[in-house]
């Protein structure tokens, strides 16, 4: 039998027997995905808390959803995050989906000193909101119970930060003398992957990086957009780990 649709609620309404799916997720599900009583429907809080549904009728412009199982689905172990050097136009948004659908956890906006966008006032407000609600559509198409966290823009000062607390930091360099396909991460912890932007990293951004602990390792023998990267690099890591 085909999956269920995936929609997102509070967890309060998850804990209760009868959940009415409203607002946003309610109108998709009645008037795009046209779901009928007794179709089956899965909504989770993007937190690991999954109930299965069963539609059980109509409630204003969403409907009316009868809780059949729930279950706790724990947060993926190791946690793959990436440090995104922030790209130019939709590319980013492009970059939140492809990751967010291959599994990565932890999406870090990063304002490399060579990035084209800046991300202040309301236009950064803006730009976190998109990637934001990408991140929560591709994990509703991608059947993932964990929405991946995205967080605010960061500096190279913060972002050495975030990798001095990792159990693994890559740096993808196209230069590099290992690739990534050779590495083994561990089967634990924070693995964390650095994302440059489309014109490269300076001298700077990568002493601190490499520093604070990053080791430097190329994806192939072919240069990617910085849209792409991560979600390459990432399927790699993931398919070494149990996770896959």
């Amino acid at each position: 039998m085909p999956q269920p649709p995936v929609f997102f609620a509070d967890r309060a309404a998850l804990l209760r027997d009868v959940v009415i799916l409203s607002g946003a997720e309610g109108r998709h599900a009645a008037t795009v995905r046209r779901l009928r009583p007794g179709e089956r429907v899965d909504v989770g809080d993007g937190a690991g808390l999954v109930a299965g549904c069963v539609v059980t009728g109509h409630s204003g412009s969403g409907l009316e959803l009868a809780v059949r199982a729930r279950r706790e689905v724990p947060r993926p172990d190791p946690l793959i995050t990436v440090i995104q050097a922030i790209p130019k136009g939709e590319r980013g948004e492009l970059a939140v989906e492809e990751m967010t659908e291959v599994g990565v956890d932890r999406i870090v906006p990063w304002a490399a000193a060579r990035c084209i966008p800046v991300w202040v006032g309301e236009r950064g407000a803006r730009s976190l909101a998109k990637w934001r609600a990408t991140a929560r559509e591709a994990a509703k198409q991608s059947r993932r119970a964990w929405i991946p966290e995205v967080t605010q823009a960061v500096s190279a000062v913060d972002a050495t930060q975030v990798i001095a607390k990792a159990a693994c930091a890559i740096l993808l360099e196209p230069d590099a003398a290992e690739g990534l396909a050779a590495l083994r991460p561990p089967e634990s912890g924070d693995l964390i992957l650095i994302v440059g932007p489309e014109g490269g990293i300076t001298d700077d951004e990568s002493a601190a990086f490499h520093s604070a602990g990053a080791t430097a390792r190329r994806l192939g023998p072919t240069v990617l957009r910085a849209s792409t990267a991560g979600a390459v690099a990432a399927a790699i890591l993931l398919s070494r780990t149990e996770r896959w």
